[in-house]
């Protein structure tokens, strides 16, 4: 059986885990952003999630797999700007979006991934 590994494992919850081949990630969001527009928290969350595969030793060209929470639908563009610029066309992985109420009023946005190790 291969073993789990777990980055930033807090006593709650770890920020990613990697187990059979993937790498799991917490959803992430731009709490050192939360002041930013949809676009600034987009950026933040998606530099947060390339360090977690990086810590992992994979990159966003072995993505599988998002879900995304916006508190807003009216973000859904300035997001999507943001995240066409990041993702690797050709390596797109599979996708939901959804609106959602986020655990604080001034998070615009929160991203977790599965991806390939």
């Amino acid at each position: 059986m291969a073993d789990i590994h777990r980055i930033d494992c807090g006593p709650r919850m770890s920020q990613a885990v990697c187990y059979g081949g993937l790498i799991h990630t917490a959803g992430q969001v731009a709490m050192q952003a939360a002041d930013g527009d949809i676009k600034a928290q987009t950026k933040a969350v998606l530099e947060a999630i390339d360090a977690l595969l990086a810590a992992a030793g994979t990159d966003k060209s072995k993505l599988l797999t998002a879900q995304i929470w916006l508190k807003s639908m009216s973000d859904f563009s300035a997001m999507n700007e943001v995240w066409d610029a990041w993702v690797l066309q050709g390596s797109t992985p599979t996708r939901a979006c959804v609106e959602s109420n986020l655990a604080l009023d001034s998070l615009k946005v929160e991203i977790a991934v599965t991806a390939a190790l």
